[in-house]
């Protein structure tokens, strides 16, 4: 049987354990944490349960919500997402290009101008996102919004992203829906997901629990170099071990540079690679009535965090009875935006403006 060894214990590692568990192989898996589930690690303190990260299951594919189902014995929650967002004390709902009802007249009018003159314009080439961008809504919508967004969330600027990653995610609407979005409070909902299921109990992390005897888990080995050539993994516990296969879930910032012999034109296309950070602030607060969307969007650049989530909206077992939740994130990146200081710096910041 090939020794086949897994990098990470989160959603990619269990998947790769699943395939090879196919198969008949058992293979090894690392993490340099204590616990398994990688970003989609659950934690409970004090009776208030937050995940690592906002995370749903929203597939709408038949084998995938089965074998999710079925991991938390089809205890599930089936829930129809509501989004909103904030943006210069207006809460529009989301897509907000649907929903400028209730926006300032003037902007409403300019952003419905650049709409309609963008869409009879030549065709250009697009070369990045912030080309996609104004093709799709014009320049005051894409600046004001998607634009600002980016900066916040991606912590760069559209023109320095590709389209790749866009599929649904953003939805590019008719000038027939944008007006009735801006004549009426009543414009339907559009947007990618529409209902998710979340498990009931145990937070999103359940969704692991029969794939973990899939795997040999070692816990607390954190990669340090990895030798093709000799086929060897080196941690940093001092901890030496060989492959027949390697499969990785650390992000390409971090393991490039980590491979020996690793050509220098590969070295020098990872640098200008970009990975974000996340810091989450978890709020417990003694009462529910906090919000009718499950997730919320801030565009204000002088918010620090970027969207806010309600974890005790997506089962009521993630707190304690009456009681409600909120996470916040706020992101950085060692390229764009580095964290200096610590995590704990920002839970002040966050929580004296949650309840400003």
């Amino acid at each position: 049987m090939p020794n086949i060894v897994i990098l990470g214990s989160g959603m990619g590692g269990f998947g790769a354990a699943y395939r090879f568990h196919a198969e008949g192989i058992t293979p090894v898996m690392y993490d340099k944490n204590t616990y398994h589930g990688g970003h989609t690690a659950s934690f409970r303190y004090g009776g208030f349960l937050f995940d690592q990260g906002p995370h749903i299951s929203f597939t709408k594919d038949p084998r995938i919500q089965e074998l999710f189902a079925d991991a938390v014995a089809q205890q599930y929650e089936t829930v129809q997402i509501n989004l909103n967002n904030y943006w210069r004390g207006h809460w529009p709902q989301h897509p907000v290009q649907l929903h400028l009802y209730g926006m300032p007249e003037d902007v409403i009018v300019k952003v419905i101008t650049d709409f309609v003159e963008e869409h009879h314009a030549p065709e250009r080439p697009i070369k990045n996102y912030s080309d996609w961008l104004l093709a799709s809504f014009g320049r005051t919508f894409a600046e004001l919004f998607p634009m600002t967004y980016t900066r916040k969330y991606h912590l760069t600027t559209a023109d320095n992203m590709s389209t790749d990653w866009l599929g649904p995610r953003i939805y590019r609407p008719s000038l027939e829906e944008v007006l009735r979005g801006a004549l009426s409070a009543s414009a339907p909902h559009v947007h990618y997901i529409t209902h998710f299921r979340y498990p009931t109990e145990g937070g999103f992390v359940s969704y692991l629990q029969k794939l973990v005897p899939l795997g040999n888990l070692k816990f607390g080995h954190e990669l340090v170099a990895v030798d093709p050539g000799k086929r060897e993994l080196c941690f940093s516990n001092g901890v030496v071990t060989k492959y027949d296969g390697l499969v990785s879930s650390v992000a390409l910032t971090d393991l490039i540079p980590m491979i020996r012999n690793t050509p220098p034109d590969v070295l020098d296309a990872a640098r200008r690679l970009a990975c974000s950070t996340c810091v989450l602030v978890n709020v417990g607060v003694d009462r529910q009535d906090l919000s009718q969307a499950h997730m919320s969007y801030f565009y204000d650049e002088d918010i620090c965090f970027t969207r806010l989530s309600f974890p005790h909206m997506l089962s009521v077992r993630n707190v304690p009875p009456g009681a409600g939740s909120i996470q916040a994130e706020v992101y950085f990146s060692a390229k764009y935006r580095p964290l200096t200081g610590s995590p704990d710096d920002w839970i002040e910041p966050v929580i004296a403006r949650i309840f400003l």
